[in-house]
């Protein structure tokens, strides 16, 4: 007897009709329904399973991704972030709370809501201290699209250089060009502080790169629709755009703010006269930023309109010689364990003395060069060593004393280093 030729159960091909008919328990399907099971799938989720849009709720209900509180983010920056415990603390409070807004304000459809308004974020901080680095970091904990821009490319249309849209067109590429992904994502906007005002004179030539740029932030900053080009880049008639609404973006922007102390400190009344004053001062600057407020920040050069558009205000601390050291060791991507997992590929073990380490340490801190000093400075250190040694098979240890670390420092040009 012929055995039955088997159908899909979805929609009755047969199995000679069909390229391939998958066996399941009790049924059968064919790569045609197979293939619009796929694309109903795609639709109703907008995207990936492991997506932004899984995080539903504080709880995770109906199988989505639990946002995590307040604490749970802070402990996870201290695993790559040494210090700048009030501005872990701020940011953590801010993005909590920025998620959370937007999970109710997708499960509640009353009218009568209450209407939760987004608060972007400004950090104030000297080079090296972290700032980019605790907006990666936040990005990562949340699994959102993610994008770095930077400020100071940005001018007025009409102008040489970037749209403000750019920005936007940078975070849609990195969410595979889906606006709905996009539009709970984070965009980390830095060299805020090189957009300041120049100067409170009237004068006949534009201040292009400076209010202007200002000025265009502003509704992107609060929220709005805007046509960004996919490619980047100006604008044109005849280009394809596509809509994203940045109500729901959150910004974090960043800057050194070279100087502010000075303005902080006038405001505060703290200069002093007599021997001790230069000294005095010096320990006040290491306080100052952490008394920043809007006056200082419209003194400096911001617009008011931008800086009401920046509720959340946080400073970093200047790194002293405790933590440049614990970066060195302590975090998960700590810099001295890239460098030994560097050697490691080469079956070459590295390790460094604690004179050694202390030199470095010491280099970065007279030179006020921050995090980002430290591995400028291993650079210089190691690069003959890295040179070399994948050549050397017979060498499987390579220790590095103060001796080999102030000989590669004084060979060096050590002036590109203190600026």
């Amino acid at each position: 007897m012929k055995a039955k030729d088997p159908n899909c159960s979805f929609c009755g091909r047969k199995k000679s009709e069909s390229l391939m008919l998958i066996s399941g328990l009790d049924g059968h399907i064919c790569d045609h329904c197979a293939e619009q099971a796929n694309n109903i799938v795609e639709k109703e989720l907008g995207g990936s399973p492991e997506s932004i849009t899984d995080i539903n709720s504080t709880t995770g209900e109906k199988g989505g991704k639990k946002l995590p509180t307040p604490i749970e983010i802070k402990e996870h920056l201290d695993q790559y972030v040494i210090g700048q415990d009030q501005a872990k603390r701020t940011l953590s409070v801010a993005v909590y709370n920025h998620y959370k807004r937007l999970n109710s304000k997708k499960n509640n459809k009353k009218s009568d809501d209450v209407e939760i308004e987004k608060s972007n974020i400004l950090m104030i901080g000297e080079t090296g201290t972290g700032k980019t680095l605790l907006a990666k970091t936040l990005a990562k904990i949340l699994d959102v699209p993610f994008c770095i821009a930077d400020a100071t490319v940005l001018t007025e249309a009409g102008y040489v250089g970037d749209d403000v849209e750019s920005i936007l067109s940078r975070l849609l590429q990195v969410a595979n060009y889906k606006p709905e992904l996009a539009e709970r994502g984070i965009i980390y906007l830095d060299e805020m502080d090189k957009i300041s005002r120049k100067g409170d004179n009237a004068s006949i030539t534009r201040d292009v790169s400076g209010e202007g740029v200002q000025q265009g932030l502003l509704k992107i900053l609060e929220g709005t629709i805007s046509n960004v080009a996919p490619e980047g880049g100006r604008k044109h008639p005849d280009q394809k755009y596509i809509k994203v609404d940045t109500t729901n973006i959150l910004f974090i922007c960043g800057g050194a703010f070279d100087g502010i102390e000075r303005i902080i400190s006038r405001r505060v009344q703290k200069q002093e006269l007599g021997f001790k004053s230069s000294l005095n001062r010096e320990i006040q600057d290491k306080k100052l930023l952490s008394l920043v407020s809007p006056p200082d920040l419209r003194a400096f050069g911001l617009i008011p309109e931008l800086i009401g558009r920046l509720p959340i205000l946080t400073a970093l601390e200047p790194l002293d010689k405790p933590a440049l050291m614990s970066i060195l060791s302590d975090p998960k991507n700590a810099l001295l364990k890239q460098y030994q997992h560097l050697f490691s590929l080469d079956n070459i073990k590295l390790s460094l003395e604690d004179d050694a380490i202390d030199f470095i340490v010491d280099m970065a801190f007279e030179n006020k060069l921050g995090a980002r000093g430290l591995r400028g400075i291993c650079e210089l250190i190691l690069q003959d060593f890295m040179f070399e040694a994948p050549s050397q098979k017979g060498k499987s240890e390579l220790v590095i004393t103060k001796a080999i670390a102030e000989e590669k420092w004084n060979r060096a040009d050590s002036q590109k280093f203190a600026s």
